[in-house]
């Protein structure tokens, strides 16, 4: 492993850019599929619900206008549910529906079958490379700043 001083983060950065832009056009949803920002808060719902929308707007980073389509979305699909804030007889809670647990678990199903088909060339040793390279990115993921 090069040292610190030695690697070129632009580059790098640069690099991962066009690499998960090429990827996530791959995987992008196809015919009735969740789209991306749908099945990111429907996910989000269903691992840290039930949530305000209003939390759910910044656990998902987008404005208030867009989670309410978002809401909406799911709401008509059937994918969540609302119930009273017991904290705020104004506002309510949402939670993934029975149907949106499935949803999420085929939606994920659909698109980590594309991944492997994407990743079917690669050898053992480059998959293993990309093993290693996942808790970096997964940390650069969950980074809000």
């Amino acid at each position: 492993m090069p040292d610190e001083t030695s690697i070129d983060r632009h580059e790098v950065a640069e690099r991962l850019l066009l690499a998960i832009s090429r990827l996530n056009r791959r995987i992008r949803p196809v015919g009735d599929e969740l789209s991306n920002g749908v099945l990111s808060a429907l996910s989000s719902v269903n691992a840290a619900g039930p949530l305000r929308p209003s939390d759910l707007a910044r656990l998902e980073n987008v404005a208030a206008p867009t989670m309410t389509r978002i809401v909406a979305d799911l709401e008509n699909r059937g994918l969540v549910e609302r119930e009273p804030d017991p904290a705020d007889g104004r506002s309510f809670l949402l939670r993934a529906s029975e149907s949106g647990v499935e949803a999420v678990a085929k939606a994920r199903l659909a698109r980590t079958n594309r991944v492997l088909q994407l990743l079917s060339d690669q050898s053992d040793d480059d998959i293993g490379t990309l093993a290693q390279a996942l808790p970096a990115l997964e940390a650069a993921a969950a980074n809000r700043s």
